[in-house]
């Protein structure tokens, strides 16, 4: 991507480093819809934040080292930043232009560990939106995580991953998460329940898709960007990753969607630009 000229967001709070007791590990409270929860360790998904609370006895817990070298971690924390710029720039405009003031979320750094107003957050989780608090936790290693073990490398694919979550955060702030967790509590059977977490999945991924389309326009991405960010879909299919993790994939217990389902969802967004067409 092309973002020497962009500016960095200042919604950003940095936690790396820093001590947490294990009461401040403790979540203050639901986190209502899932985020975009891709478990790498033991391929479990669809994680409630709220049920991972305390880590035993009372004493502190540092944050651990990252798995980048200091240069690639500060790159990507400068990259980070201003493409969180990029999400407010977009979503500003578009809440402008139909009456409504944008809101936008804090992106939270971290190693490791982390609270959040969802329960305690952990990097082998992976990047999530806590609608709680309205902010975006993220461990930079991640990228290291992405390019390893999901085989989806690229700044573009990284920026997708933090485009994703920014759509939660839409979601959210048009009182769309209100409603999927209403018919998720009244949903006559686990599948059911899952499939409305699907659908909610895929318009986030259509969500970062209008915001590649803004990219596009503003001629921010270079050759081979938008086939990172095609990859970086299929890759966090639930298909793609109960196989690797198991030999066979269960539809039914699918929460985040294929990666056909993953990738389709994306190209509409990214195609069109309209967030019309990323409607339930």
């Amino acid at each position: 991507m092309r973002l020497d000229n962009e500016k960095e967001s200042r919604n950003v709070e940095d936690r790396r480093g820093q001590r947490f007791s294990s009461g401040s590990l403790i979540g203050r409270g639901k986190g209502g819809i899932l985020g975009f929860i891709i478990v790498l360790v033991g391929a479990y998904y669809g994680v409630d934040l709220s049920g991972i609370v305390g880590l035993g006895q009372e004493q502190g817990y540092s944050q651990t080292s990252s798995s980048l070298s200091h240069q690639e971690e500060g790159e990507l924390n400068t990259f980070s930043r201003k493409v969180l710029a990029t999400t407010e720039r977009v979503w500003g405009n578009y809440f402008s232009q139909n009456g409504l003031r944008y809101q936008a979320p804090t992106l939270v750094l971290y190693r490791g560990v982390t609270p959040s107003a969802c329960g305690t957050g952990q990097s082998a989780m992976g990047p999530f939106y806590c609608p709680a608090d309205e902010k975006i936790y993220l461990d930079l290693s991640f990228y290291d995580d992405m390019r390893k073990q999901l085989k989806a490398e690229g700044d573009f694919a990284f920026a997708y991953v933090i485009a994703h979550e920014v759509g939660h955060h839409i979601q959210n702030r048009l009182g769309i998460s209100q409603k999927t967790q209403q018919a998720q509590r009244t949903a006559r059977s686990q599948a059911e329940a899952n499939q409305i977490s699907v659908s909610v999945e895929l318009q986030a991924d259509c969500f970062a898709g209008v915001w590649g389309y803004q990219m596009q326009r503003e001629n921010k991405l270079e050759v081979g960007d938008i086939e990172e960010a095609f990859l970086a879909a299929e890759a966090v299919g639930d298909d793609r990753l109960q196989k690797n993790s198991r030999g066979y994939a269960i539809p039914d217990s699918f929460t985040h969607g294929s990666s056909a389902q993953r990738l389709n969802a994306f190209r509409r967004g990214l195609q069109s630009g309209n967030p019309a067409v990323c409607q339930l």
